[in-house]
């Protein structure tokens, strides 16, 4: 049975939130930082972005959203980080969750391939809970990883997709592990192709410029190049290789220039 708990007082802007997963059968911890005008303003909704590997990056990724808001850099957004009891819970169960579908030998580790269980508990319990207790705009979320959650963002999209749907209007994947199970996401451009949905969708992806060519910055060029040559509606990829920056640098960078392009003012 589903259940929440929440600790903090309504009024405050940063939220914590115990979420038990049905489709996974695990708790998850959540972090919700509101605009800073959001309980002056209550007729306002506002776009909605989504982070995994919350525990290292949200903290991080809180602060430089608040501060460009004051900025005027971005427009007030509600920021949901989707984390785990601890960072070590984090470093270990992020291989059941994020990835999809089951490491083959080539990989060299062991994932259960929960990707699905994952994206599902998002879609289906995550998001409709989210909407229900804040004042979201339903057609404008974003969804940001980096490493193997870079790969789960795209892997959610590659689900929304097959599906029909357009859970997610902007996707930012830093470093993504694009290696994993024989270059499974690959397939992205054909089902691009296949898109049904006239609604126009955003991809940032990224490495760095000092990370393994083979591994990691080719697989990525070629992704990005494919799906631009492929000429998709209403669709628009941005690449960048961050020439002075290995894999651990290259998500804060990306997180930050990807919500700019996002919600850059027209």
């Amino acid at each position: 049975m589903s259940s929440t708990k929440s600790t903090e007082p309504i009024q405050t802007l940063d939220k914590k939130i115990n979420l038990y997963s049905e489709a996974i059968k695990d708790s998850f911890y959540l972090s919700v930082q509101l605009p800073k005008k959001y309980y002056e303003k209550p007729d306002l909704k506002y776009p909605t972005v989504y982070i995994v590997d919350a525990n290292f990056y949200f903290p991080m990724l809180a602060e430089t959203v608040k501060q460009h808001e004051i900025a005027g850099l971005l427009p007030p957004v509600i920021l949901v980080g989707i984390g785990y009891k601890s960072f070590a819970a984090m470093d270990s169960l992020r291989e059941r969750d994020y990835l999809y579908p089951a490491s083959i030998p080539s990989d060299e580790m062991k994932a259960v391939g929960g990707g699905k269980n994952f994206n599902s508990f998002i879609v289906n319990q995550l998001i409709p809970y989210i909407d229900k207790e804040f004042r979201t705009e339903t057609s404008n979320r974003s969804l940001m990883g980096h490493s193997f959650g870079g790969y789960f963002s795209l892997y959610a999209l590659l689900n929304q997709i097959e599906s029909n749907q357009t859970t997610f209007k902007n996707i930012a994947s830093a470093s993504p592990s694009l290696w994993y199970n024989n270059y499974y996401l690959n397939q992205l451009t054909a089902k691009l192709q296949s898109k049904k949905t006239p609604d126009s969708l955003n991809i940032y992806l990224t490495a760095g410029g000092l990370e393994d060519p083979t591994w990691n910055i080719n697989p990525l060029k070629k992704l990005s190049t494919d799906i631009t040559n492929a000429h998709v509606s209403n669709l628009n990829v941005h690449q960048a290789i961050y020439t002075d920056l290995d894999h651990m640098d290259v998500a804060m960078i990306t997180f930050s220039r990807a919500l700019q392009e996002f919600y850059k003012k027209n």
